[in-house]
């Protein structure tokens, strides 16, 4: 028999489905973590805000990757690639970090761009030592808001996030500006 109302049993999906927020962002439900609700809220709160600002960063790179130019065009366009997966990783690790201490992760574009401390780029392309500057500004950004973040989370006992913190974001976030920054450096020319 068919029929055309979908019943209990049918692999009809149910589209459009509203419902309530069961969690408000910027809360922490308890979970049984040995950390009091006052350093899990900070920690979500911090981690939030690098979250959104490595976002962003993501976004630069892959924006960069796209339009870079010039004569070593192919090297900073796998390089910026490179860069913008690890940050990638980065981002699943501080959402998932939030996450596991009771919080909501920042995760919407728009919710990203009000919450985050880096400037947006023009619209259009910029020349490749701007775009380049530009990923290492935001990195500075990144790494002075973590090396706080570091400090303060470690007066509230959260081990779990500091090492996050300086394993993943500082670690990686200082080696990829060592990368990026020696593309400025003038180099002389040698003439024969």
């Amino acid at each position: 028999m068919t029929t055309n109302s979908p019943s209990a049993h049918s692999s009809q999906p149910l589209l459009h489905q509203k419902g309530e927020v069961i969690q408000e962002f910027g809360t922490v439900k308890q979970f049984p973590t040995a950390l009091t609700y006052e350093a899990r809220m900070y920690s979500c709160q911090r981690l939030n805000k690098v979250l959104a600002d490595t976002q962003i960063l993501y976004g630069l790179y892959k924006k960069h990757h796209w339009l870079m130019r010039g004569a070593t065009f192919y090297q900073l366009h796998l390089l910026l690639d490179k860069h913008a997966g690890e940050q990638l990783d980065i981002i699943d690790t501080i959402a998932e970090r939030v996450q596991s201490l009771g919080g909501v992760a920042v995760g919407d574009s728009r919710h990203v761009a009000e919450i985050t401390s880096i400037p947006r780029p023009p619209d259009g392309v910029e020349e490749v030592p701007a775009m380049l500057s530009r990923l290492l500004e935001a990195h500075e950004t990144i790494l002075i808001d973590t090396h706080d973040a570091t400090a303060r989370t470690a007066e509230c006992g959260d081990d779990g996030t500091i090492d996050l913190l300086v394993s993943q974001v500082i670690r990686t976030g200082e080696r990829q500006v060592w990368f990026l920054a020696e593309h400025l450096v003038d180099t002389p020319l040698v003439r024969a």
